[in-house]
């Protein structure tokens, strides 16, 4: 017998014979790279996801339904979904009105200066911070910087109208210089001033966190290289640090024109009166004023889906304009 045959012999089944089927109570093995595989080696991390998606579940997504609210008329009472429909009766109620194009440019205006100085600011003082050479002293300017972040929105605003009083310590400086006491928080023109120099107080210092992490992680080699082709701090600063935490500062700046048209309720809400309305009445006030003081919930629900879709865009435009400029994006 040939080896050829041999090896036919032994390598086929003997005649009368079937292949062996596999086990169907057998589990099948996820392959390497997919998402089973990847579920079932960390299962415990994925775990940890269960709650926070709960919360989004529950008090961001679902109050979503609410928004047919916009386009029905709801009576409180009655149905959550409203008792009839009424089409774009409230969204033309606002277009409309003078008041609502009043508190939207005081909501541009206000947004656009809070992320003109609260945006660059961080980077900033986080460059500053970077180039201090003692622990001690870095420890201590990170912790005054980031404590007014820590301070109840209360409790800033209870401060700044003390500071801001009669007989505060504002007018105790000005007076001391032969000026004459005014009361800021009256007017309607110092409102703007007011809050964003307290917003860049109390939002500064926190979000430097995230650059200095993002400096951590750039190679020193780059900066040996810099130094090697006789560049100086200024233009290491400029060629290495700054491209290094560039796709950090991308992302917050997407994130922050998502929350453009939220610009501030609690603050605007505790320093505001009607003497500053002018300029201190920003859309999230007037809703409030509008549903929960006036009760017109479908009013209210119509200008809040408004502000919703202008800040859809924003993020959108931002994140494929940056995309096609920088490379970076959220998506």
């Amino acid at each position: 017998m040939s080896t050829r045959g041999m090896s036919t012999t032994l390598d086929d089944p003997p005649p009368g014979t079937r292949p062996a089927r596999p086990d169907p109570g057998r589990r099948r093995r996820a392959k390497p790279g997919t998402w089973r595989h990847a579920l079932r080696r960390d299962w415990q991390l994925y775990s940890l996801v269960i709650l926070p998606l709960l919360f989004f579940l529950i008090f961001r997504y679902a109050p979503m339904l609410g928004n047919v609210i916009a386009f029905r008329r709801f009576e409180p009472g009655g149905s959550i979904f409203g008792e009839s429909w009424v089409g774009l009766r409230y969204v033309e109620m606002f277009l409309s009105d003078p008041t609502f194009w009043t508190v939207f440019s005081n909501t541009l205006i206000l947004g656009g200066l809070t992320l003109l100085f609260c945006f660059p600011l961080p980077i900033v003082l986080a460059l500053l911070l970077n180039e201090v050479r003692s622990r001690r002293m870095k420890r201590f300017l990170q912790s005054v910087s980031y404590l007014p972040h820590f301070l109840s929105m209360v409790i800033v605003a209870a401060l700044v109208m003390q500071m801001l009083a009669i007989d505060g310590p504002i007018n105790q400086i000005v007076k001391a210089f032969g000026g004459e006491a005014t009361p800021f928080i009256q007017k309607a023109e110092w409102f703007r001033t007011i809050f964003v120099s307290s917003e860049v107080w109390q939002t500064v210092g926190w979000g430097t966190i995230l650059y200095l992490a993002a400096l951590t992680t750039i190679d020193e080699q780059l900066y040996e290289a810099a130094r090697m082709d006789g560049a100086g701090r200024w233009r290491q600063i400029w060629h290495v640090t700054l491209p290094g935490i560039r796709p950090t500062a991308v992302t917050l700046l997407i994130l922050n024109l998502g929350t453009f048209m939220a610009t501030g309720f609690e603050k605007v809400l505790l320093l505001y009166n009607p003497l500053t309305y002018p300029t201190a009445d920003v859309i999230t006030t007037y809703l409030y004023r509008m549903g929960v003081e006036s009760s017109s919930m479908s009013y209210a629900a119509a200008i809040g889906l408004f502000e919703a879709l202008v800040g859809v865009v924003l993020i959108v435009s931002a994140n494929f304009i940056s995309r096609r400029t920088v490379g970076t994006g959220l998506w």
